[in-house]
C-alpha cells in the first residue's frame, strides 16, 4: 500500500537520521530545472532498471516526489511490484515542496557541489587564475597541470597541456605522475567543484608540493580570454614502480589513522550484508582496467573522484553505509573521507583473495522485455495504414531526425498519445522500449511492440526520415536540461550564470540542511 504524505512530513523524514531513499520520479529535464536538495534522480521512464540498483533493500523506506501529476504514484504501483514494501508519495509534488517553503535546487549532483562550497570555506585551498597560470607558463615556470576529470570530459575540452588524471587517481599516482618536480601543481576541473575537492584532497593526503586549484576550471580559462584544446584523447595513467606503491601506501596509512576511517575484511563485510536493517553498497574505486584486469565480482565500479562528484549515481539510500575496495587504499580513503561528509557510513577495504572471493548478492538485475517484430513486418504495417510508430529516443535524437510519421512519446506523457494500433515502439535501448511498451498497454493504447533493431533498423528497410528542430518544443522535452547546457560548448553568458550558481548554492540552503553536510566528521 502506498500513502501520502505531505510536503512538512516529507522534509522531516529526509532529516531524520534513518536509511531513507528519496527519489525523484520527474525526467532529467524536470529534476535539473529544481529539486529538494537530497531527491535522487530515478526517472520514471527507467524505474524499474534503475531503482534496484540504488536502492538494494526492498524495506527500506522509499519516498517519492513528482511534478504534482500522478507520476509518482504510478511509480510507488512498479515498486510494490518489484517488492519494496515502504512507499509513500509526496502530495502535491514538487510544487507543493515548494509552496511548504522549501527550497528546489536547479542543477545536478547539487550535494556533492555544495559539498565543494563549503570545503572550499573551511580548508581555504589555494587557488590560481588563468591569466596568472598563463604567465607563469610564459615565464618558463615548471607548472604541472592536472585535469582531474573523466577521460571522457577530458577530451570534450581542456585546458591547454593538462594532463588526466581524475581525483583519487592523481593522489594515488602523485609519485609516478610528478616525480621529484618541485614546482607548483594545478588542477583544473570543468569549473568548481572537483578542482576544490582535488586541491583539499592533495593537501589532507600529506602532499607537499604547492598545489592550486584553478579559478572556475575550463569555464574559468574560457572567460579569460584563452582557447580551449577540443577532441583530445587523455594518455595512459603513468603506473607505480614499487616505491612509488609504497609511497602511496605509506600515504593511505596515514591518512586513514588521522581520519579514523575503518579498514574491514571480508568477514566484516559478509556480516555487514547479513545484517537486514541496513543498507551496504560495495564499490570498487580502483581504474577502470585495473577492475577489469583483477575482478572483484561483488563490487561495482565506481571511479574514485567521480564517486565524490555524482554520489546519486550510486547511493539512493540516505546514511546507508559504503565499503569502499582499493589496493593501496589511497584513493577510497579520499572518498570515504568525501562520503563521510555527505553523511555516509563509510569503509575501507584493501583488496585481498577473500575479497575477490565474494559474489554478489540477491537477484540480478533484468532488463525488462517485450514482444517484439521486425523492422520490415513494422514498416509494412505502418507504410499501409496499420499501426504507428512511437519514438521513445531521447528528444534531441527526435529532433535530428526521426522515421517519418513517428510521434514522440516518453513513459510518464504516453497517456497524452493517442497512436493508431498496433503501436510500433522504437527506443534508445531495449529496457527503456520494453517499458514504454508495457506502459503503453497498462494504458490501453495497446497492442503495443517493440521494433527489433529500432530507429537504425526501420531506415535501413526503407523507411523515410525528417528532421524537426522545433519538435518536441521545449517545453515538452523533459528529458533533455535545458539550464546552461551549453556552458562547455563557447556560451559564455550560460558559464557566467553556471558559476555564479554554483556559489550561491550555500546561500539556499537551510539549517537543517546544513546540518547534513557533516565537515567536522
Amino acid at each position: 500500500m502506498t500513502r501520502r504524505v505531505s510536503a512538512a512530513e516529507a522534509k522531516r523524514l529526509v532529516h531524520d537520521g534513518a536509511e531513507i531513499a528519496f527519489l525523484d520520479v520527474r525526467e532529467a529535464g524536470e529534476f535539473g530545472e529544481g529539486h529538494p536538495l537530497f531527491a535522487i534522480p530515478c526517472p520514471y521512464s527507467v524505474l524499474e532498471m534503475r531503482a534496484p540498483r540504488l536502492v538494494p533493500r526492498r524495506d527500506v523506506r522509499v519516498l517519492l516526489i513528482d511534478g504534482g501529476d500522478g507520476v509518482a504514484a504510478r511509480a510507488a504501483a512498479r515498486l510494490l511490484a518489484l517488492g519494496y514494501d515502504d512507499v509513500r508519495v509526496v502530495a502535491g509534488g514538487a510544487p507543493a515542496w515548494l509552496s511548504a517553503g522549501f527550497a528546489l535546487y536547479q542543477g545536478v549532483n547539487v550535494p556533492s557541489k555544495t559539498l565543494g562550497e563549503l570545503a572550499e570555506q573551511r580548508w581555504h585551498p589555494e587557488t590560481v587564475d588563468a591569466g596568472t597560470l598563463a604567465g607563469w607558463r610564459r615565464q618558463g615556470r615548471d607548472v604541472r597541470l592536472f585535469d582531474v576529470r573523466p577521460p571522457d570530459e577530458h577530451a570534450k575540452m581542456r585546458v591547454p597541456g593538462s594532463v588526466c588524471l581524475p581525483n583519487g587517481e592523481l593522489a594515488h599516482r602523485f609519485p609516478a605522475a610528478v616525480g621529484d618536480a618541485s614546482g607548483p601543481v594545478v588542477v583544473t576541473c570543468a569549473g568548481r567543484t572537483r578542482g576544490i575537492v582535488g586541491a583539499i584532497g592533495l593537501r589532507l593526503a600529506g602532499i607537499d608540493a604547492p598545489v592550486h586549484a584553478l579559478e572556475n576550471g575550463t569555464q574559468g580559462w574560457a572567460l579569460a580570454g584563452f582557447a580551449l584544446e577540443r577532441g583530445m584523447p587523455a594518455a595512459p595513467v603513468p603506473a607505480l614502480d614499487g616505491a612509488a606503491a609504497a609511497a602511496t601506501r605509506a600515504r593511505a596509512d596515514t591518512f586513514l589513522a588521522r581520519h579514523g576511517i575503518a579498514v574491514v575484511d571480508g568477514v566484516q563485510i559478509e556480516a555487514w550484508r547479513s545484517d537486514a536493517t541496513r543498507t551496504t553498497y560495495l564499490l570498487d574505486v580502483r581504474w577502470a582496467e585495473e577492475a577489469a584486469a583483477d575482478p572483484a565480482p561483488a563490487f561495482v565500479q565506481a571511479l574514485s573522484g567521480q564517486l565524490v562528484q555524482a554520489t546519486d549515481h550510486w547511493i539512493g539510500v540516505r546514511h546507508a553505509r559504503v565499503v569502499l575496495l582499493d589496493d593501496l587504499g589511497l584513493r577510497a580513503g579520499l572518498a570515504a573521507f568525501w562520503l563521510r561528509r555527505l553523511g555516509h557510513d563509510v569503509a575501507v577495504a584493501r583488496l585481498t583473495d577473500d575479497l575477490r572471493a565474494l559474489r554478489p548478492t540477491g537477484p540480478a538485475p533484468a532488463v525488462p522485455t517485450a514482444r517484439s517484430v521486425s523492422a520490415a513486418e513494422a514498416w509494412q504495417s505502418v507504410r499501409t495504414g496499420r499501426g504507428a510508430v512511437v519514438d521513445v529516443r531521447g528528444s534531441t535524437a527526435f529532433r535530428k531526425g526521426h522515421v517519418a510519421g513517428a510521434v514522440w512519446g516518453i513513459r510518464p506523457r504516453l497517456d497524452r498519445l493517442a497512436p493508431a494500433a498496433p503501436v510500433h515502439v522504437i527506443g534508445d535501448d531495449a529496457g527503456t522500449t520494453a517499458l514504454a511498451v508495457r506502459e503503453l498497454e497498462t494504458l490501453g493504447l495497446g497492442p503495443a511492440v517493440a521494433v527489433a533493431g529500432g530507429h537504425a533498423a526501420l531506415v535501413a528497410v526503407g523507411a523515410p526520415v525528417q528532421a524537426s528542430p522545433d519538435s518536441p518544443a521545449d517545453a515538452d522535452a523533459i528529458d533533455f536540461l535545458l539550464f546552461v547546457h551549453d556552458r562547455h560548448d563557447g556560451n559564455l553568458d550560460a558559464s557566467r550564470r553556471y558559476l555564479t550558481w554554483e556559489q550561491g548554492l550555500i546561500a539556499q540552503l537551510d539549517a537543517e540542511e546544513r546540518s547534513e553536510f557533516r565537515l567536522d566528521a
